[in-house]
């Protein structure tokens, strides 16, 4: 039986910043249907490395393939035309909205009039989507038609994955999804990505939380100074190995042809 191919792979990719170098030949990659997480310390180079992914960057060498073909995405629309949604740490969330407007944010619904100049929003359309949505995803909020700055912070972390989900067809990128909340919130949250992965979908988790990855995590990708160190499959993976390699205790991946596993950390900051 053949291995399936990854769905989305980075291979060998370089970014600077000016005199900074944040990626340093990066690889990294992510199959349909498994939840990976990506994990180093600060300064790994994660964020920018999740952001060539997801066309907030360019790299300035190396390549991107999606289904096993070579892609350039220069924007975040072009990962979004491919299937892929970001849950930012942020969330990217409207807080005077109610959970239907934040769903279909920017991809309003319109109905009546010639074009969109003069349509109106169609509110019971985007509702009753959003409840099915809400739904399928076991996500139940105490209204739909309270600004979603009334919600906990757990609840609204749901919504963006949600929203995520809703529009993702292949790939949802999670940025730190459990920071800040509570055990309770936490918990609902991690059984929602699961639920994600669960639909089809490939879920990249970018987290420091251990027990969260632990939990949830069918592989673990370690970036430490712009490059991947080491990779661990689900019955691989613990939490002192992986703590080694984000420390750089211990390494399975080989460095690349005459690089040194050293590189001063002071002089490498992952850049936003």
């Amino acid at each position: 039986m053949a291995e399936p191919k990854p769905l989305l792979q980075a291979c060998q990719l370089v970014k600077r910043f000016g005199s900074v170098q944040a990626l340093r030949g990066a690889d990294f990659c992510v199959y349909p249907g498994e939840v990976v997480a990506l994990m180093g310390d600060n300064g790994a180079g994660k964020s920018t490395l999740v952001r060539a992914l997801c066309g907030g960057f360019v790299p300035d060498a190396g390549e991107i393939l999606f289904q096993g073909r070579p892609i350039t995405m220069r924007s975040p629309r072009d990962a979004q035309a491919l299937g892929m949604e970001t849950v930012y740490q942020d969330l990217a969330l409207a807080p005077d909205l109610d959970a239907a407007a934040n769903l279909f944010l920017g991809r309003e619904l319109l109905r009546g009039g010639w074009g969109r100049r003069l349509a109106w929003l169609d509110h019971g359309e985007m509702r009753r989507r959003t409840v099915q949505a809400l739904a399928g995803m076991q996500v139940t909020l105490p209204s739909l038609r309270e600004p979603i700055a009334s919600l906990s912070g757990g609840q609204r972390q749901s919504i963006a994955v949600v929203r995520a989900a809703t529009w993702a067809q292949r790939l949802v990128f999670m940025d730190e999804p459990t920071a800040a909340l509570g055990v309770a919130q936490t918990r609902a949250v991690l059984e929602l990505i699961v639920r994600v992965r669960d639909s089809g979908r490939a879920v990249v988790l970018i987290s420091h939380n251990l027990p969260d990855v632990m939990s949830v995590a069918d592989r673990v990708e370690v970036l430490r100074l712009g490059r991947r160190t080491a990779r661990f499959a689900r019955g691989e993976f613990s939490a002192d190995r992986i703590v080694a390699a984000i420390t750089g205790a211990l390494v399975t991946e080989p460095p690349a042809s005459g690089e040194a596993i050293g590189i001063d950390m002071a002089a490498h900051k992952d850049m936003p």
